[in-house]
């Protein structure tokens, strides 16, 4: 293994780390802020709000990564009121267009996370709101969303290591992630080994840091769940 490959070109890798860290972190969090409202209306029983986040969750589930993506990034190009239209100069930016793809496709999943960690709320905690004249909001907002919170965390944790090894398409459409920076290494070199395992090690390590985020933040929402440690007096044998 050449090791001086990965440092002269460790710029590279950086840029792709950057690019991966900004395109995953941003993606995350615009898909959570609308996957909150969505779980709710998913859960309504009024079909006027839920079949349209139904089909919603069902296209974006029901398709491929990638193939959402190339919509995004080839498909638009072919309408002519989006090429008149205001939104041509982001549409023809790759970045963008993976941000965007990215950003429904995380949405999708959050959304049947969420909707199932609010389903799953116990109904003698919404019938004690209900009981000390909580609205909906308010009941909402103490009692129904911070109990699901903790409960889809294991599985939106999931979620998260799954976005960021997504995250590796990007590179198919010319932008420089962490793949991306090894396969230009790789045209380079043509030193496959050197440049993939690196990125290998780059996203093991984005991985491990993330496991470990959310795992000291499950011991912080669980810590009431944990056996509590009593101490008890130590009982001398009489002589």
């Amino acid at each position: 293994m050449d090791i001086s490959i990965i440092l002269d070109n460790s710029s590279v890798y950086l840029e792709g780390l950057k690019n991966t860290i900004l395109l995953v972190s941003v993606s995350l969090f615009i898909g959570l802020m609308f996957a909150v409202p969505l779980a709710i209306l998913r859960n309504s029983d009024n079909p006027f709000y839920q079949m349209p986040v139904r089909a919603f969750i069902y296209f974006f589930r029901g398709t491929p990564l990638l193939v959402q993506m190339f919509l995004v990034y080839y498909g638009f190009g072919q309408f002519d009121f989006i090429k008149e239209s205001f939104l041509w100069p982001l549409f023809k930016e790759a970045y963008f267009c993976a941000l965007l793809a990215f950003t429904l496709n995380t949405c999708a999943y959050t959304t049947e996370i969420f909707r199932g960690a609010i389903k799953a709320t116990p109904h003698g905690e919404i019938e004690a709101a209900m009981a000390s004249g909580m609205s909906r909001a308010l009941m909402l907002r103490r009692i129904i969303l911070p109990s699901a919170f903790r409960r889809a965390l294991p599985a939106y944790s999931n979620e998260i290591i799954f976005m960021l090894h997504g995250s590796s398409l990007a590179s198919v459409i010319t932008i420089i992630d962490i793949t991306g920076a090894a396969r230009i290494i790789n045209s380079r070199y043509y030193s496959p080994y050197e440049a993939f395992l690196t990125a290998a090690l780059l996203y093991m390590s984005l991985t491990f840091i993330l496991v470990f985020l959310i795992k000291r933040l499950e011991n912080r929402w669980f810590a009431h769940l944990q056996p509590q440690s009593e101490s008890r007096p130590v009982i001398e044998a009489p002589p």
